[in-house]
């Protein structure tokens, strides 16, 4: 029997078709845990060099694969040392038996899309619908990546990435960072295609320390559902990037992997500066962030909201989101024993 689906079970469905960052590069010296809508997965790196997303549970007899070792091209569990294969999943090798020839034929894990971007490892838990996100504005630039450390945060991807793009809450939240700004928002600049919004804002300098670097003009870019973006262009100082790429622990948590790049030839603060200085933003944020109710953007519109021209950039995430949503149910689902499985 085909069940008619709400909203937020669509989305959930279309985000396990998209892309996500797991784990940034950097720490794949040794197996990291990760968790994607529920499921429990294990980041490494293999001796070849190659980033693996792997499902963490050990088939034999359980245990987190994010606690066991590398060993060449194979991840050996942390009880038993049974070694699976980073390329196929199949297990390789298992001590305690004499004749390797025994292994059971369905031992293995499973294996997932695994793309590295922007000093990310990033992963879908189904057949990805939409590549990952590679933004037009960056590929004429000679960027340096530092991805920074993830922030926790008890809200949606969507009411995350709202947090990022909104103007309107600059003279309350990051009074600290940003010193006096005006409240009233003028008129904003945005456009939207499909799944991509764009807004574009002038920064005058002002006696924040985040804003203390001289007149520029802010690139903003959201691309539904999870990517949010600006590219700096200063007058005198060139390029630079910050970005947040939330991760849906699970429907209504997310862990956020964000990061700087500083174009080649831009001449203000290192890449650590620059981290430093949008970290404090960020955590201006998130204890405002972690008081929103919902949690998550409400598609199935039971809760009253009320908009102004301030939040046109936002509104336009939304549509993009509900385009997104759409466009995830390429392939129906229904509801077997309350899983959601591929028809």
């Amino acid at each position: 029997m085909t069940l008619q689906l709400t909203q937020r079970q669509r989305a959930e469905q279309a985000m396990r078709r998209q892309w996500f960052p797991v784990a940034r590069s950097c720490d794949l010296a040794t197996p990291q845990s990760a968790t994607l809508l529920g499921e429990k997965l294990v980041v490494y790196r293999t001796a070849s060099g190659k980033a693996v997303v792997q499902a963490a549970r050990c088939p034999h007899r359980g245990a987190d694969l994010s606690l066991g070792e590398v060993h060449g091209e194979n991840i050996a569990c942390p009880y038993h040392g049974w070694q699976y294969s980073g390329h196929s999943g199949q297990c390789s090798h298992i001590p305690s038996l004499e004749d390797q020839c025994r292994i059971p034929q369905g031992a293995a894990v499973h294996t997932y899309a695994c793309q590295e971007r922007y000093g990310h490892v990033w992963t879908a838990l189904e057949e990805p619908l939409f590549e990952l996100y590679d933004l037009a504005e960056w590929r004429e630039l000679n960027l340096e990546w530092a991805a920074a450390a993830p922030l926790d945060s008890p809200t949606g991807v969507a009411v995350a990435i709202e947090n990022f793009g909104d103007v309107a809450h600059f003279a309350y939240i990051h009074r600290g960072m940003m010193g006096h700004v005006n409240p009233v928002v003028e008129p904003l600049n945005v456009r939207r295609e499909g799944l991509d919004i764009w807004m574009d804002r002038p920064l005058q300098a002002c006696e924040g320390e985040w804003a203390n670097d001289g007149d520029c003009m802010m690139n903003y870019h959201i691309v539904a559902p999870g990517l949010v973006a600006i590219t700096y262009d200063y007058e005198r100082l060139g390029k630079r990037v910050v970005a947040g790429f939330p991760c849906p622990e699970s429907y209504e948590h997310v862990k956020i992997f964000w990061g700087v790049a500083n174009d080649r030839d831009y001449s203000g603060g290192d890449l650590q500066e620059c981290l430093r200085v949008e970290e404090l933003l960020y955590l201006e944020d998130l204890p405002v962030a972690a008081t929103i109710t919902p949690a998550e953007i409400d598609w199935d519109a039971k809760t009253v909201e009320h908009s102004v021209p301030a939040d046109l950039y936002t509104l336009n995430y939304r549509r993009a989101f509900r385009e997104f949503i759409e466009r995830g149910q390429a392939q129906p689902v229904r509801l077997v024993d309350s899983q959601r499985v591929s028809s």
